[in-house]
Parts: C-alpha cells; sequence; structure tokens
C-alpha cells in the first residue's frame, strides 16, 4: 500500500494480474490461485455474498475501521482490510476493504476479483494493471 514495505508485515503485498501469471509461479507449491468458481465456492458455503462478511472478516477494530460489529471470523480466513491501487496507480480503502484477484479472465485486459467491506462480498472485475491482495489456496 502506498509504495511503503511496512505495511507488508500486516496487510501483505498488493499485486497486478499478470504476478499471478508469471512463469515463475506466485503461489508456492502445492497451492494455487483460486479461480472465480472457487471464490463462489467459498462465499457460498459461507452462506452467500451478505452473509459471507462477517463469518471472513479478522473481528474487532484493530485493521478494520468501525463498526465491525458481528464480525467472527467463524471461517478462520481473517480477512483484513488491505485496501487497493487502481489502474491508475492512486491507492484507496486501507482499513474499509479487501480485494482478491481470482486466476479467471473476464476478458484481455480484465480480471474476475472478490471485494469483501462491511456489507457484502462483491464479485467484480477490474484492469489487470490493478492491485489487488491474493490469497492462495491448498491444492
Amino acid at each position: 500500500y502506498m509504495n511503503d514495505s511496512a505495511y507488508g508485515a500486516t496487510y501483505g503485498k498488493l499485486y497486478n494480474w499478470y504476478a499471478l501469471n508469471d512463469p515463475r509461479g506466485l503461489a508456492p507449491a502445492g497451492y494455487h490461485i483460486p479461480s472465480d468458481a472457487e471464490w463462489t465456492t467459498l462465499t457460498s458455503g459461507l452462506g452467500g455474498d451478505a452473509a459471507a462478511p462477517k463469518k471472513m472478516k479478522e473481528t474487532g477494530d484493530a485493521h478494520w475501521k468501525t463498526p465491525n460489529t458481528g464480525s467472527n471470523n467463524s471461517s478462520g480466513f481473517t480477512a483484513l482490510p488491505a485496501g487497493n491501487r487502481n489502474s491508475g496507480a492512486t491507492f484507496s480503502g486501507l482499513g474499509a476493504n479487501a480485494n482478491w484477484w481470482s486466476s479467471t479472465e473476464a476478458l484481455p485486459t480484465v480480471s474476475w476479483f472478490r471485494s469483501l467491506s462491511y456489507g457484502e462480498v462483491i464479485r467484480g472485475y477490474d484492469y489487470k494493471r490493478s492491485g489487488f491482495s491474493v490469497r492462495c489456496l491448498r491444492d
């Protein structure tokens, strides 16, 4: 976030979509970047896009801006609000939302992602040059 490595210890890094497909591999051995369908399976299994945030988000307000009431992290996902970098290189959303790439392209210049904020998980697509978090899934 803000190209400041100090944020990395807590929030991790923000990657453009091309980093997911770099031949050197972003995911460690035995893991992969989840597809759009795998993200849908996760949120559906947690009760749908409206119910999933409370089950996915870190509890309390150490990182999430208030109010973060009702979040219980019952899924163990422990989502942190790392924000994003848009395709114009502007950073936003730290403390308010979390965004993760999927491995699935929507069109040649855009890819699917998931965004989690206070009310729901949103499925959307953005330019591949934008910066989002990445969550790996065990094979």
